[in-house]
């Protein structure tokens, strides 16, 4: 692992009695990066993302995330990264405000930041008026963009986001796309899954998970380049059909 890479990867294994859910997978991700976790439904994307996190202990294989080590030093982990479950994390019976200062108390921010952090938030989702409304009372868009916000307002150095466009309109994962870009330029590293073959194209490299394996992982462009592919729909399609003719 060099001094640019932030995520490291070997041989990360988990399974689940006779069940693999993630297959040896291997890889490296750069600071700073947008780096996009593909695949279909049920491919282990999940899986691995929670085993970097610290919330699953792998079978085997190492890994490790900001420098640490993901079996000794989850506690580490956690602190420096940021996490946006499918669910998205938020409390719905309490308000916008809420949710902010309970997830900032968890990172032991000072209430000065706190205070300055949470004006800014506000006012960037344009939320001011709303901050004292419950979140259930918000609709999806808003609550995704929310969830976003608070999972990086400590400021980590890596946010994990797990499907985080999910059940949203087109143009609201555009917007969405759009804070995540601003996030990469302020120096996190985002590590996204996504069912979504044409989110790939946002990213500045992905990996393709089917049946917990990497079956490829490059840029979009290069991706498409070495399949002869016009369209990163037609790249997972022609993996899925590889992976299924092996399979046979």
């Amino acid at each position: 692992m060099n001094n640019d890479t932030i995520i490291s990867v070997e041989g990360l294994t988990k399974r689940f009695g006779d069940f693999t859910a993630v297959d040896s997978i291997s890889f490296q991700v750069g600071k700073g990066e947008i780096f996009g976790f593909l695949g279909a439904n049920g491919a282990g994307k999940t899986t691995a993302m929670r085993m970097l996190c610290g919330l699953s202990m792998p079978t085997s294989g190492k890994a490790s995330v900001a420098g640490f080590d993901i079996y000794k030093q989850t506690e580490e982990i956690k602190r420096n990264i940021g996490y946006m479950s499918q669910k998205f994390s938020l409390y719905e019976d309490l308000t916008v405000r809420e949710n902010i200062r309970f997830y900032a108390g968890i990172y032991g921010k000072t209430n000065s930041f706190i205070k300055e952090k949470t004006a800014f938030v506000l006012k960037q989702l344009h939320l001011e008026k709303d901050a004292d409304k419950l979140v259930r009372s918000l609709p999806l868009g808003w609550k995704q963009k929310l969830a976003f916000s608070v999972a990086i307002f400590h400021e980590p150095q890596i946010v994990f986001l797990d499907e985080p466009t999910g059940g949203v309109d087109p143009v609201t994962r555009r917007e969405f796309w759009n804070m995540i870009y601003k996030a990469a330029e302020d120096g996190i590293t985002v590590f996204v899954t996504t069912h979504y073959m044409d989110e790939a194209e946002y990213c500045d490299r992905v990996s393709i998970m089917v049946d917990g394996r990497i079956d490829a992982l490059d840029t979009p462009s290069g991706l498409k380049s070495n399949l002869k592919a016009s369209s990163m729909d037609e790249v997972f399609l022609m993996l899925a059909r590889k992976a299924k003719r092996t399979g046979d």
